[in-house]
């Protein structure tokens, strides 16, 4: 049976001309501390076929804590009331037997992160077969394996055979997600509820994946729920918009509407957040900035490898590259994961060693440095990491956290004290907080702490690790404009390692672009932005959402044809 028979099949049971999903005052509260906490209030809407309803708040909102109550997958001590119709048919309250074969052929989830959804231990193939033979009676594991590969060439897996064969640490990011997506279409679901689809993607692979759902949502007519933090991939994908702050609906409309004339502060607070590519400052002229023998960070020639391990051989992870940044300097490093970017940040860092060039830290030579200079030189670097959770000791109140490296630098109990309260006025928090541990911090806050720890000794070089890409958007702008503010005062040389373009035009004076190990490309943020002149820079800058449905929908197509028209004169192999 083809995809549309099963989709005709599917549908003629159901009402015509209604919403896939109705939803109606929907509340979900959570038992804490010996009362009711609301997540979500009275949340209301429809959803026709073949429509994207998009989802957007920060954390805490209730966006994804309302969508999972409508597939009843909320822990044991969540309680929710209203209605949710799905096709007509009442899923709130329903039997757990029910909700069972709801699951699938009525609504399907895709998650944020596939290596957390998919099971470590089988195959692919075995997971998506599963699915089937547990929904469909009376499929052969034949017919099982055959549906599967023919999801997987759905979803345009490059290998759909091998995929099939292949465990999900195997795959890529980008292979990983497609084949979750395959294992949620497998059933032909009715609704598609996409939480945070994109967010651990680099930008070409989330441009993919987009394009990828838009196809397959207009082939399937599912209507889809997209629940995310990323206004580009809202004027991407929706066609209606719902926003959520603290619980509540604050605004619902159309797309346009919700992006040109919003009425509510939040959602106007929200939008104007947002990095927008293209409304970056001009930075300055690099040609102004000095040579090499000033710079406080130099790279020339360098090569970088990782040696073998168990099985896995050495590789050369970093080649021939050259980079300067002068102080009072920001340098942004952009490209897809496993260009590169981190191996950089790591060598400049001295937690791996040169292979060949030369690497010069704040006048320090790290080929071959010793561990006495090593020490020294480390005193005049600041780190700033992705993830501020996972980097600040949960043992220790912030306060010991940030006098660390003083500590470390020999400094007196006292002269620690009066730093850090120094330092927590600099990132704007009250000095009070330095008695508080990192659970009881927001991740903004913990993000200020973690740049205030960074720059406890004055470094002459800031490295600056993806320090946003784990922040909600309103809360990434106050991070950035404090890092802006804190820079341009200090005039520390700052690399700045991401792969959001967006917030590199805000930020960076030049771009260095990074593939397969090489700098494809560097440049004034002008140059680079506006003017690539590399295919790889042009595409990785065509992929970039941004945060206007008319101008998204022009990007799309010029990105389209750009890539058509790099295919055709590709150099036959």
């Amino acid at each position: 049976m083809s995809t549309n028979d099963r989709r005709r099949a599917h549908t003629a049971a159901v009402p015509t001309g209604g919403p896939a999903l109705s939803v109606k005052n929907l509340s979900v509260e959570f038992w804490v501390g010996g009362s009711w906490a609301a997540a979500a209030k009275h949340v209301s809407y429809d959803l026709m076929p073949g429509k994207v309803l998009a989802i957007v708040g920060e954390s805490g909102s209730g966006k994804s804590t309302s969508s999972m109550a409508i597939m009843g997958l909320l822990p044991k001590n969540a309680r929710v009331t209203g209605s949710a119709k799905l096709a007509g048919r009442e899923v709130i309250g329903a039997h757990p037997e029910e909700l069972r074969k709801v699951r699938g052929e009525g609504i399907a989830a895709i998650f944020q992160e596939p290596m957390t959804a998919l099971n470590p231990v089988y195959t692919i193939g075995f997971q998506i077969s599963e699915t089937l033979l547990t929904h469909r009676k009376g499929m052969t594991r034949k017919q099982a394996k055959e549906r599967a590969i023919e999801l997987l060439g759905l979803v345009e897996m490059p290998d759909p055979e091998k995929a099939f064969n292949s465990y999900p640490h195997q795959l890529s990011g980008g292979q990983r997600q497609r084949a979750m997506i395959a294992q949620s279409i497998a059933l032909d679901p009715r609704v598609l509820i996409a939480d945070e689809p994109t967010t651990a993607l680099d930008v070409t692979v989330q441009a993919e994946i987009l394009d990828l759902l838009r196809n397959l949502h207009q082939k399937l007519d599912s209507a889809i729920i997209l629940i995310t933090h990323d206004m580009g991939v809202v004027a991407d994908m929706a066609d209606d918009v719902m926003v959520m702050k603290d619980g509540d609906v604050v605004e619902h409309g159309p797309v346009g509407r919700i992006f040109g004339d919003a009425h509510h502060p939040y959602t106007r607070a929200l939008m104007a957040s947002v990095p927008h590519l293209g409304l970056g400052e001009a930075g300055a002229d690099a040609a102004a900035r000095g040579d090499s023998s000033s710079a406080a960070l130099v790279l020339e020639h360098l090569s970088i490898d990782y040696p073998k391990r168990g099985r896995v051989p050495a590789f050369r992870a970093v080649e021939d590259a050259n980079l300067t940044i002068q102080p009072g300097e920001v340098l942004g490093l952009v490209g897809e994961s496993g260009s590169g970017k981190t191996t950089i940040a790591r060598a400049i860092v001295g937690l791996i060693p040169v292979a060949e060039g030369t690497l010069r830290v704040a006048g320090q030579d790290m080929a071959g440095v010793e561990a006495k200079d090593l020490r020294a030189v480390r005193r005049k670097l600041g780190i700033v990491f992705q993830d501020p959770g996972s980097s600040l000791n949960p043992r220790w109140p912030v306060g010991v956290s940030i006098g660390e490296p003083l500590e470390l630098a020999g400094w007196d109990h006292k002269a620690i004290s009066k730093r850090v309260e120094e330092l927590l006025d600099l990132v704007e928090l009250p000095r009070d907080f330095r008695n508080r541990f990192p659970h009881e911090l927001s991740g903004g806050q913990r993000q200020r702490i973690g740049i205030a720890r960074a720059l406890a000794l004055d470094p002459t070089v800031l490295v600056a690790d993806e320090p946003t890409s784990a922040l909600d958007v309103s809360v990434q702008a106050r991070v950035l404009e404090l890092l802006q503010r804190i820079q341009q005062e200090k005039q520390f040389a700052t690399l700045f390692v991401t792969h959001d373009l967006a917030v590199v035009d805000l930020l960076a004076d030049r771009i260095a672009v990074m593939q397969h190990g090489k700098i494809v490309e560097q440049g004034t943020k002008e140059q680079i932005l506006r003017n690539p002149q590399n295919a790889y820079t042009q595409r990785l800058i065509a992929a970039v959402p941004v945060p206007d449905p008319t101008e998204q929908r022009a990007r799309r197509e010029a990105r389209a044809a750009l890539l058509a028209d790099q295919e055709r004169y590709r150099p036959a192999s």
